[in-house]
This record gives structure tokens, sequence and C-alpha cells, in this order.
């Protein structure tokens, strides 16, 4: 038996982790950011400064900002979020856009200089706007996660309590090292087959209607580079190349513009994507009932969120390789594995593709995504024959636990240089 503790923790984790978000979480991030400020302000903003963590600027360089005509960057991730003034929707803060919004956010970008600068932060999800009109000033600051918000000033006046409230009252500001002491393995997939669904419920069903939509929107049609649709074009149509095809298919999809909201896990909706799709075509196709999909998509979801505590929200480490390995794990346990195949399942998928590096998003996020899920449906195959690799096999150590402290270790400690190296790269271009 669990104890209350380990409940109350695992079922805040995964209510605070499963929220609707409509596009890239980091550009919806910085528009969150600018219908705060200019609720605060009172007014559009004439002139903006926005500083952003390195992390940051690299993943909204590339991707598409949803509704607004197919616009790319930090401007137009301000713009619209200015435009939309919808503080309250929060992540889905562009879904108070119409079709004619998208010529008022070129206007606007056209006529307020927008000044961007790299913050000087320990923080690798950080970012500051500033807005100013006639005489006043309204500041908001965003750290440690997508909806932290840390600061919103008026002319020097702190307003702060009044845009904190919006997170809502089950939310935590930053769990990432109680969560990396309290989550481990055993306990969640024990937690996966005792938990009272009802409270869970909601939650789950949500990721499950939102994430398959995406996906099957992104195998009608072409984004991106359809990544999705030519896993379906080539080999063999088998549960795992479609469980692959359609978890590409929503990041196809997600990653170039497309409108549909996502449920993200770890601040992502690439992860949440890669977490939740997968299980769920594989319950599906082998037709396995509901409750028992629900359960694994529990292990799914917390085994990614094991594995992200200790990385960090952002990083040089390709989130959706940890995705990758949560779906794994949730594909074992949906499929009737025990704690101990689940077990092999995470180091095996691990040992494959640990060290992907995160180049920003874009639409090649689909090709990566395909590739986790691969390595986590391959390291299940592993386990389920008997087959795994050992300590000493590279990063792999004995036990579950210290293997999956090695990728926080490798990721936030090892790649720290390969971030920096990253983005100036991605800024010369």
């Amino acid at each position: 038996m669990l104890s209350p503790e380990i409940i109350t923790s695992y079922t805040a984790a995964l209510k605070d982790e499963l929220r609707p978000a409509m596009g890239c979480t980091e550009p919806i991030a910085i528009a969150y950011a600018a219908a705060i400020m200019t609720d605060a302000l009172g007014a559009q903003a004439e002139k903006i400064a926005v500083g952003l963590s390195g992390n940051i600027i690299k993943n909204v360089k590339s991707v598409v900002v949803p509704a607004t005509g197919g616009m790319h960057g930090i401007e137009s991730a301000v713009a619209a979020g200015v435009i939309a003034n919808d503080y309250r929707k929060r992540l889905e803060v562009l879904g108070a856009l119409e079709e004619a919004d998208a010529a008022r956010i070129a206007a606007y970008k056209e006529s307020c200089p927008i000044e961007i600068s790299e913050l000087n932060s320990r923080c690798s999800f950080d970012l500051k706007l500033t807005g100013t009109r006639g005489t006043d000033t309204a500041t908001v600051r965003i750290t440690e996660n997508h909806t932290n918000v840390v600061e919103v000033t008026k002319n020097g006046a702190s307003l702060l309590g009044r845009y904190a409230e919006a997170r809502g009252a089950d939310e935590t500001a930053d769990t990432g090292e109680a969560r990396a002491d309290i989550l481990n393995v055993r306990d969640i997939v024990t937690f996966a087959e005792e938990v009272d669904l009802e409270e869970l419920r909601p939650y789950l069903e949500k990721q499950i209607e939102l994430n398959m939509a995406i996906a099957e929107e992104g195998l009608r049609n072409f984004y991106g580079a359809s990544i999705g649709k030519l896993l379906l074009q080539i080999g063999t149509p088998d549960t795992a190349r479609r469980a692959r095809a359609y978890a590409a298919a929503g990041s196809d999809a997600r990653m170039s513009g497309c409108e549909l909201a996502v449920c993200i896990i770890s601040g992502s909706g690439n992860q949440g994507i890669t977490a939740s799709v997968p299980v769920i075509v594989y319950a599906r196709e082998n037709g396995i009932d509901h409750e028992r999909l629900l359960r694994a998509l529990i292990v799914s979801d917390l085994v990614t969120v094991h594995q992200k505590a200790g990385i960090g929200c952002l990083s040089a480490y390709c989130g959706a390789i940890s995705a990758g390995c949560g779906c794994g794990a949730g594909i074992a346990f949906l499929l009737g594995s025990d704690y101990r195949e689940i077990a092999h399942t995470i180091v095996n998928a691990v040992a494959i593709l640990s060290g992907t590096i995160c180049d920003g998003a874009k639409p090649s996020c689909a090709a990566k995504i395909a590739m986790a899920v691969e390595a986590g449906i391959l390291g299940y195959e592993m386990a389920k024959t008997n087959r795994q690799f050992y300590a000493g096999d590279g990063i792999v150590t004995k036990g579950v636990e210290n293997t999956i402290r090695n990728i926080g270790r490798l990721a936030r400690d090892g790649m720290g240089g390969t971030d920096k190296e990253i983005i100036k790269i991605m800024l010369e271009q």
C-alpha cells in the first residue's frame, strides 16, 4: 500500500502537469506574459523590451505561432499576446484570436518597437517583458515554468497577487526538486494499479481527446515534413508503426501552427503527445479496456515527469526522448508487464537514444518523436524477451533509479556547454 503522502503528491503532479496549451509552449508563454503586461498597463504598449533565457530563444526561433497566419519568432509571439489580451486563458491565450486578428498582429509588430535581449540568468526558463506607454511602465516576469508568474508591476507597484491567482488553486509554482525526491518507478506502477481514477479521470480523458485530435489532423493534412503521413506510406503498417506515425503527425501539425490545443506534460506539447498517443494507439488496436488505458497513461505520464524532474524544464537534452521512454513504460503496463519488465523497458530505452540534442522547436521534432517512440517500443520488446542492457554499458548503471539519475546528470551538467553552442549556432543563422 502506498502512503497518503505519495498518493496526494502523485495526484497533484498529474493535475498540475496535464494542462491544455495551444501551440508550442515557449512562444505561448511569451504571449501569455504579453497579455498580462497589456492588462497591467491598461493599454497596448508603445514600446516593449523582451529579455529571454537562451533556451526560450532556441525554442521560439523556428516554430510557427498559432493564429498569426504563419508568422514565426519572438516578435510575433509578443504581438499576438498583446492583441489577444486575455491572460485568463493562460497557455490557450491565442485561442482568443480570430482570423482577422492576423492583420492586427502584423500591424502592431510594424508600429511597436520590440527590443530583444538574452537574459543573464541561471534559470533555463526565464522571461521578462517590460512595456511602456506614455509615462506608464508595466513589467512581467515568468520563471521556472510556463505559467509561474513571479513579478508583475505597474510604475513600480506590485500587482502580482492579481495575476498569480490566475494559476489555479491546485497548481504549484516549482515542484521539480520535490518531484525528483518522491517519484520512483516502483511507486509509479503501484499508484497506477491502485489509485481511484475518479479525481484524475477528467485530466486523462482530456489528454486522450486533445492529443488524438491533433494526431488525426496531422495525418489528414500536410504539415511541415509530414513525417507521420510518410511513416504510414512506407514499411508494414503494424501497431508499432502506427503508434510512431500518429505521435509524429501530432507534432507535424503542432510545430507548423495548427490551432488545435494539446495536453502538455513537463511543460511541453510534444512530450504530451509522445507520452500519450502511442499508448492510446496500442490500447485501441489491442482491444484493451478503457480503465486499463487510463492507468497506463498514468505510468507513461509519471515516468516522463520523473525523468524530466532531474533534467529541468529546458535543456540541450531532447525531451521527446524522456517521453518516448515514458510511452514504452506505459505500453508495457498496458500489455500486462510487471514492475521488473517496466523498469527494464525504461533502462533499455534510455540506453538507445540518450544524448539526442534539443535544437529548438521546429518541424524536425516530429522525426525525433518517431525515433523516441521506436526506442520506447524496442526497450519494451527487449524486456519482454529477457534482453537488457547492463550496468557498465555506457551511462547505464545498476537499478532504474540510478540510471534515471545519470540521465539527469548528463542533461543538466554534462550538456550545459552543448546547449550554449546550439544556441550560438542557431543565432548565427
